[in-house]
């Protein structure tokens, strides 16, 4: 008879990064039937799964699972996997459950990893949801990162003055007193071949999130991205 996992539950918890971290984006970490299951496999290493990630539609969330089968990035060493390592699982959707097999760990291939875990699909979409929805743990440059995302995406400012968007692109650059969020993008027609170019939003505790970003955004919009943004 072939073997069928138990359906377990699954909860995600947001994490700020540690002080010294290149990635200072807030990560969420998974965590199956109550256990941090990357802290038992990989502990020193941090979430893949950034705030900025979450931002668009439920279909470009990074758990998210679809009918064919998707390798994941769960974890990495505050490098690039592919020179560091990192945790990695396969997430598909088969009926009303939701699957992770296909385990991996190239931070340390000496550690076991876990077996292929089940959940409840509307269990599992609920909690992705619910994350997505919770912003009590933000710091003030999350919310600011977060909220300029949203309102950049509502405007013509990318088709206005012909820049295209990094994808999941708008992320807290630095914490702390000095907190700046990035919104980084390349020129098109404006240079040959296209030109790396960011904004910097400086992000201050001492007045409303949503009164600055307003601000930011009416700036930024209303000048031409050669003359304002930085670059080279």
């Amino acid at each position: 008879m072939e073997h069928v996992a138990p359906v377990s539950v699954l909860a995600l918890r947001p994490v700020l990064p540690h002080p010294q971290a290149i990635m200072k984006g807030a990560g969420i970490r998974p965590l199956i039937d109550d256990q941090d299951v990357l802290e038992e496999i990989h502990p020193d290493g941090d979430s893949s799964c950034y705030q900025q990630m979450w931002l668009g539609s439920s279909e470009t969330w990074p758990l998210w699972a679809a009918r064919e089968p998707r390798r994941v990035e769960l974890s990495n060493n505050d490098c690039v996997t592919d020179c560091c390592g990192g945790v990695f699982v396969t997430i598909q959707r088969r009926g009303d459950h939701v699957e992770w097999v296909s385990w991996e760990n190239t931070n340390d291939i000496r550690v076991p990893v876990p077996p292929e875990v089940r959940f409840d699909a509307s269990q599992y979409d609920a909690e992705l949801a619910r994350v997505v929805a919770d912003h009590s743990w933000e710091e003030p440059v999350d919310t600011a990162a977060r909220l300029l995302a949203h309102r950049i995406a509502a405007t013509d400012w990318y088709k206005r003055w012909d820049c295209q968007p990094f994808v999941h692109g708008i992320r807290v650059q630095e914490r702390g007193k000095s907190a700046d969020v990035i919104m980084p993008f390349v020129t098109s027609q404006f240079d040959e071949g296209g030109t790396y170019r960011w904004h910097v939003m400086s992000v201050t505790a001492q007045e409303p999130v949503e009164q600055q970003v307003r601000r930011f955004v009416e700036q930024i919009t209303a000048t031409d991205p050669r003359e304002s943004a930085k670059g080279p």
